[in-house]
């Protein structure tokens, strides 16, 4: 087993090490979600906290780590007679993002259980990390149905195992621990309510600071055991004072004050339900044991709320999470300060510990108390210019070559559905039909590999004319291996949505381009919300660009939307052909994953030898390839010239108006791609 590298020698990210050891105090809190770029220590520093964890006492023999105090009674290897524990290290175990549903809760011999009547169970990850850490490194993009089974065990505390009547359960609490880079994508809203607190980190801006990083990190790879052995003494100090601080917990007073502020602070900032109150309640409970106090204070419960509530906070999903800490602070001064706070049981900046050697503590100390905002509110100077004022001019001024400023996008509005013809087996999403591992029956077949949907009545079809043959005599049924037949379902899968966007002059007037973007907005979310991946290609002047490549992060193409200005011309062929590139590509890296073409155009072109022509060709050679695809006409005016729906025509797809994305009229859409899909 290879050496961690020792938790107490991360250089700085003080709110990630804060928060891993709050829950190593009291491991009630929840876990934690660090969100933050590739490179920041977020994966070494979680696997470095295992090592600071108290042994567990578990049942010796036990593949489910039963307390010998109180053993599960409904433990599989159970029950479990009295006899002495032995302890053994927590364990940090990792979930793979491509882990199957086998590997995370364990899998049952179906075979076995039909001809012998014996529950063969074999655990899986959630039993190896029951009284440890399940950590999920790129928590942000595990599979839909993976995300559910860790709801459920992190609601129930168990793990439950069906198979045609077949059951089994064990007990599977742990501390949950998931890292994301957001560039990759948001988190499902459920699966983060689900982790107690939440840290922002980011590399270092400072020089000193960046060079003692690399400078510990090339010593650890040159000789890891010598480089541990030169911190064993703050890792054995630290996780001393982890001990004393979970000896102290239970004797910690929470006050009505505190708990007014808490309650008062969750209201304020619209949280839902009331998990946020008391993973809050428990948060400074914990910072007042860490800081040696038995009393909470007012800053323990500042602290918390940064902690606890930035991904709690009821906002859009294409806003960055964060807090308005001006309003946290007013919303603490207005409820009351604690009877306590009287100035004189302040936490010092250190946390109330001894100096850990650069890397224990952070105890108390606000994530953000340098006063740097490190999650600025979008719409911050710098961000994207504001909508010109009411009675502006319908054209505003235009900067050296025609272009004009980026307007903001209209307010989005819920969309229908767009869906992709035919049946696919893409990654799990909520668009367009697949054959899943998940969803409704719809036939069966002979398994490749091993077993994991049972069909059982077809299973007991193909064993019935055998059963004489093979000499049955009792009551069980004789099956065989060749016997068995997986169980074929059908259900969602997510798509590549890929957005073409006319910003061309004749897009250009700032009332029109807002709805455009408005409604490219909505798409986007309408995307976000299906697990689909995007990308965005804009057009005008003399060519056309990639402005997103395809990506998880639908966010990020919102924001590259926000941004896009106008002007010149229209190249709408060079726009279909970057697109036509684009899929390409795409194609190769993931043939499953099946595309939606969506263009967002008034369907004129302009610029160079026959525009229309050119553009009509490349649409053809998108309907040659079976691209499905979507026209949003962004006419206006009394008089219509159709282009949009001739460009829509070319590329076998449909078209339809701003007006009717949102409307009922556009009920029949879906059914228009496919026959529209099936005639190319």
């Amino acid at each position: 087993m290879s050496t961690p590298y020792p938790f107490t020698a991360i250089v700085g990210q003080d709110d990630l090490r804060l928060g891993l050891l709050l829950n190593a105090v009291s491991p009630a809190v929840g876990g934690v979600l660090v969100r933050g770029e590739k490179g920041t220590a977020k994966s070494t520093a979680v696997r470095a906290l295992a090592a600071l964890m108290p042994e567990v006492p578990v049942v010796p023999g036990c593949r489910f780590s039963c307390d010998p105090v109180s053993p599960d009674p409904a433990c599989p290897d159970g029950p479990h007679a009295e006899a002495a524990g032995v302890s053994r290290p927590a364990r940090t175990v990792e979930l793979p993002v491509g882990a199957s549903e086998d590997r995370l809760v364990g899998a049952l011999d179906i075979e076995r259980a039909l001809s012998e009547g014996v529950k063969a169970f074999e655990p899986g990850l959630l039993a190896d990390a029951h009284r440890g850490i399940l950590y999920v490194d790129e928590v942000n993009l595990l599979h839909d149905h993976l995300v559910d089974l860790l709801l459920d065990a992190a609601a129930m505390g168990a793990s439950y195992v069906e198979r045609e009547g077949v059951s089994v359960r064990h007990a599977a609490r742990f501390l949950l621990v998931g890292t994301m880079n957001p560039e990759e994508g948001e988190l499902r809203p459920q699966l983060l309510d689900r982790f107690g607190l939440t840290v922002e980190v980011s590399a270092s801006r400072d020089t000193d600071e960046r060079v003692e990083v690399v400078r510990r990190r090339l010593a650890y790879d040159d000789d890891p055991e010598g480089f541990a052995a030169r911190w064993a003494e703050e890792e054995g100090a630290l996780r001393e004072r982890i001990a004393a601080a979970r000896v102290l917990l239970p004797r910690v007073v929470l006050s009505d004050g505190v708990l007014r502020q808490i309650a008062a602070t969750c209201a304020a900032f619209e949280v839902d339900g009331m998990r946020a109150d008391i993973v809050m309640a428990r948060t400074a409970t914990a910072l007042a044991a860490w800081a040696g106090r038995e009393e909470v204070i007012a800053d323990d419960v500042r602290q918390a709320a940064l902690l606890a509530l930035p991904h709690r906070r009821r906002r859009n999903p294409f806003d960055a999470p964060g807090l308005d800490e001006d309003k946290l602070d007013q919303t603490l001064d207005e409820a009351g300060p604690p009877e306590n706070s009287d100035g004189d049981d302040q936490p010092d900046p250190d946390g109330g510990g001894d100096d850990d050697g650069g890397g224990g503590g952070g105890g108390g100390v606000p994530p953000q108390a340098d006063g740097e905002d490190r999650t600025p509110p979008q719409g911050s100077e710098g961000d994207s210019p504001s909508p010109a004022p009411e009675g502006a001019p319908d054209t505003p001024g235009r900067p050296a070559g025609g272009e004009q400023q980026p307007v903001a996008a209209a307010e989005p509005f819920r969309t229908k559905m767009l869906s992709v013809p035919g049946l696919g087996e893409g990654a799990a999403g909520r668009r367009s039909r697949a054959r899943t591992e998940h969803g409704r029956t719809t036939g069966a077949r002979r398994p490749e590999g091993a077993l994991t949907k049972l069909h059982l009545a077809a299973t007991v079809q193909a064993a019935a004319p055998h059963q004489r043959a093979r000499g049955r005599a009792g009551r069980g049924l004789v099956v065989r291996r060749d016997d068995l037949r997986q169980a074929t379902r059908e259900g969602r899968e997510g798509n590549l949505v890929l957005f073409v966007v006319d910003a061309s002059g004749s897009m250009a007037a700032r009332q029109r381009m807002s709805a455009v973007k408005g409604a490219v907005l909505s798409l986007l979310l309408d995307a976000y919300q299906r697990r689909d991946k995007v990308g965005l290609v804009t057009f005008r002047g003399k060519e056309a660009e990639v402005a997103l490549p395809p990506t998880s992060s639908v966010d990020a193409a919102a924001a590259r939307l926000e941004s896009l200005p106008t002007g010149g011309r229209t190249p709408l062929a060079a726009g279909l052909l970057k697109a036509h590139d684009v899929l390409r590509v795409e194609r190769l890296r993931d043939p499953s994953r099946r595309p939606l073409l969506v263009v967002v155009t008034d369907g004129r072109a302009t610029g160079g030898p026959e525009p229309v022509a050119l553009a009509g060709r490349a649409g053809r050679l998108h309907r040659s390839e079976g691209t499905a695809s979507v026209v949003v006409d962004c006419e206006s005016g009394y008089v219509r010239l159709g282009l949009a729906g001739e460009l829509a025509r070319e590329l076998g797809g449909t078209a339809v108006t701003l007006d009717e994305l949102r409307a009922d009229s556009i009920a029949g859409l879906v059914k228009d791609v496919t026959a529209a899909g099936r005639a190319a």
